[in-house]
């Protein structure tokens, strides 16, 4: 898979990512502003898929327009505001990631560290 298809591949999961965290936004609100909606949508979410955000918004479309245009809302401001953010943060979360995970391997090729009890072979006792 090329570099532009994982980009592509990333950027749909994460609009459906920012889908999923506007609806929580919106579910939050609604408890405390109209609890029979709140309950309404959750509902909703537990037999429709979020898994797509796109397609969910699709089918909420004929059930509720006015929450399709308010999830659309708190999805570009998410969006607006945590984009900025996310390509650093990426960044230094894998290095930090990546720093970690050779480390525990050189560890456990060098034996610098007793393996983990589970790792030990069971002797058996005399």
């Amino acid at each position: 898979m090329g570099t532009k298809q994982v980009a592509e591949a990333t950027a749909k999961v994460l609009q459906s990512y920012l889908t999923y965290q506007a609806v929580k936004t919106i579910l939050m609100e609604l408890g405390e502003t109209n609890p029979p909606q709140a309950l309404w949508l959750n509902q909703y979410m537990a037999t429709h898929g979020i898994q797509d955000g796109e397609a969910f918004l699709e089918e909420l479309l004929n059930d509720n327009k006015e929450l399709v245009l308010r999830i659309l809302t708190v999805r570009e401001v998410l969006a607006d505001t945590v984009l900025d953010f996310l390509p650093g943060m990426v960044r230094q979360s894998i290095g930090h990631s990546n720093t970690e995970h050779r480390r525990h391997l050189l560890e456990r090729l060098t034996r610098a560290v007793p393996p983990p009890e589970s790792e030990l072979p069971d002797f058996p006792s005399p």
